[in-house]
């Protein structure tokens, strides 16, 4: 599935609290792919992307102030390469947690000064006079936060009621921290890693946050090793490619997931949002679910 004609409407949308937002959407993170020696040529290359996201229909952006490299971050290429003014219909989400030691190179803890910091300076880089969406990230790299979030999350909502933030979201967690956030403050939806072969623990999760009316966002919902046969196979049946059919299934997992692929790729920014058309049946659905 290679038609650059077919749209993320075709994934059909959800309710980020009172935005509505395509279910296929994009993750900046990839954006930072920067060569040393090609960086101007590299930016104008996410810039572009970004730009035909928008054209194929994405309104739902996932970033972060620490998705930089050197002087280069997503959140300066997204303001350049969509706003004044941004798109009406376009939702940027955000994330805030731990971060780099810029010595050590190691993950740091973070208090409510230091979470302040990062929504304003998501606010400064986006040129946004307040963020559409805001995730607590507790935790670091890959692994799944313990212990209470309250505190943090109690950040988030003096800033959510002071108008800078519009809605809250979580990330890293398990069930047990959504229930803790949700008598803090709403929480439109929960970010953790997930996929056909990844922390498949969370089908249940998902469930959860159907019932709850919470959106359920996989991040490196496509990410894997070897492919794995059935994958190949059911790819080759409709003429897609591995990576759609991986999307296609995570996207079949429930209307409240909502798949965020990333790519610095033009071509694989097309190739992405046709997995919205894509529809697998019962019966691809089942082997797919073999392989977990």
């Amino acid at each position: 599935m290679t038609a650059n004609t077919i749209t993320a409407t075709a994934a059909g949308t959800w309710q980020l609290g009172d935005r509505t937002v395509n279910r296929l959407g994009f993750g900046a993170m990839r954006l930072m792919g920067f060569e040393p020696e090609n960086t101007l040529a590299e930016r104008e290359r996410a810039i572009s992307v970004l730009r035909r996201a928008v054209e194929l229909g994405v309104n739902h952006i996932d970033t972060a102030a620490f998705y930089a490299r050197g002087i280069h971050s997503s959140n300066a290429l997204i303001s350049s390469a969509l706003g004044d003014p941004y798109p009406e219909d376009l939702v940027i989400t955000t994330k805030v947690g731990p971060g780099l030691d810029p010595v050590s190179g190691q993950i740091t803890a973070y208090g409510p000064e230091y979470l302040r910091s990062q929504v304003e300076q998501n606010l400064r880089e986006l040129g946004r006079d307040h963020l559409d969406v805001v995730n607590l990230r507790i935790g670091g790299g890959l692994d799944r936060g313990t212990g209470s979030l309250g505190d943090r999350f109690g950040v988030l909502a003096e800033l959510r009621e002071k108008g800078l933030i519009r809605h809250l979201g979580i990330s890293n967690v398990s069930p047990e921290h959504l229930r803790e956030a949700q008598a803090i403050a709403p929480v439109v939806c929960v970010q953790n890693q997930y996929g056909l072969t990844a922390r498949r623990e969370d089908d249940e999760f998902i469930k959860l946050c159907a019932e709850e009316g919470v959106a359920f966002v996989p991040f490196f919902a496509i990410a894997g090793g070897g492919e794995h046969p059935a994958v190949a196979e059911i790819a080759q049946a409709h003429g897609a490619s591995p990576a759609q059919v991986r999307l296609a299934w995570t996207l079949h997992q429930g209307p409240n997931v909502l798949a965020i692929p990333g790519t610095g790729n033009p071509s694989h920014v097309e190739e992405n949002i046709a997995a919205a058309a894509l529809r697998l049946s019962e019966e691809e659905i089942a082997r797919l679910n073999s392989i977990q």
